[in-house]
């Protein structure tokens, strides 16, 4: 049976027209879905029962199956979820001073094979489908009892190798009507998916675009990073300018710090000439260590010293907080591993 979650407001009406009604019945349903979260097509009572009866035999409402519901020291929520083709994938719930955050899976396994990253351990079975991606959201709200304000799609696996279900999944969860999660509160990472980040800036929705970049050079970026011999850094930049200048919206670039790899102050001062001019901000990561990788996280005093190198070199630049890292739900840690 078809999840109702994988319909936007527009698809929802062209049901109803199809069934011979109007389809401002579409957007009472969404609202009942969304913002009341019933669980039952009969808990509607602004519709006839006929109606009703058209919706349960059509669609489901069914939610994720927990298969584990971890909760970190921190407050971190990590949840193990079973798919109705009995995959599993991960999702993380994170608690801001500003809401609730929630980490969203995009593919079953990831493809892009990065040499420091858990997730991409497993080859892409394939990608969620909308559906997928939004039963995230609505299943970890259903288990904890909150109301999800922000939403990354930075769990397992490429977004942009996933674009068309994850543009659909966008505008299903900011539709007005629905989640209305608002546009800046939703970002997409990718690792440099040149030709989908020219397609992103075409998109009719303001969200926010991460960049996963981890390197300075080609050299360093290759070794750890695969896709950067499909898009090296002379395609990558100019697709970032480019995405910039069509959204006039800041990019976050997301780094890594791995020490002896891509930490030292002469990889600081590269990524400063690098990214000199642009509407950016580096987001510098603590390296969340996987017992089956090399790496080891940047020492405190390499971190401060990449980071105040960047300042001098008037480069906007943040550092991630690490949530969640003693239940394995940190950047870079997520594999949903009761799989293995």
């Amino acid at each position: 049976m078809t999840s109702i979650y994988g319909l936007s407001l527009d698809d929802l009406k062209e049901y109803f027209v199809s069934i011979g009604l109007k389809p401002f019945r579409a957007t009472q349903v969404y609202e009942w879905i969304y913002r009341k979260g019933i669980r039952s097509f009969d808990e509607i009572t602004n519709i006839k029962k006929d109606v009703i009866e058209s919706l349960k035999k059509d669609f489901s409402l069914d939610l994720l199956e927990v298969v584990t519901h971890q909760q970190a020291t921190d407050g971190t929520h990590k949840f193990l979820f079973k798919l109705f083709d009995g995959n599993l994938i991960e999702t993380v719930l994170m608690h801001h001073p500003y809401g609730y955050s929630a980490c969203v899976t995009s593919e079953l396994g990831c493809n892009m094979s990065c040499a420091f990253c858990a997730s991409g351990m497993k080859k892409c079975i394939r990608g969620l489908t909308a559906a997928e991606v939004v039963l995230q959201l609505m299943s970890v709200e259903h288990e904890v009892g909150v109301k999800i304000t922000h939403v990354v799609v930075m769990g397992i696996g490429e977004p942009f190798d996933n674009y068309d279900n994850i543009m659909k999944f966008l505008h299903i969860i900011n539709n007005p009507h629905g989640l209305e999660i608002g546009a800046r509160h939703i970002s997409v990472s990718t690792s440099g998916i040149v030709p989908r980040i020219l397609d992103y800036a075409n998109e009719d929705i303001q969200s926010n675009l991460a960049i996963s970049l981890h390197a300075p050079n080609n050299e360093i970026r290759s070794q750890i990073m695969p896709v950067n011999k499909a898009y090296p850094l002379e395609k990558l930049i100019p697709a970032i300018k480019e995405y910039i200048a069509r959204t006039n919206r800041r990019v976050t670039i997301e780094y890594i710090l791995l020490e002896g790899v891509n930490n030292s102050e002469k990889n600081a001062l590269e990524l400063a000439h690098l990214l000199k001019g642009m509407n950016v901000y580096v987001n510098l990561i603590p390296y969340n260590e996987v017992k089956e990788k090399p790496f080891v996280q940047s020492t405190r005093e390499h971190t401060q010293k990449f980071f105040d190198t960047l300042k001098k070199c008037k480069i906007n630049v943040t550092q991630r907080y690490e949530y969640g890292a003693d239940i394995d739900a940190a950047c870079g840690q997520l594999r949903s591993k009761h799989m293995e």
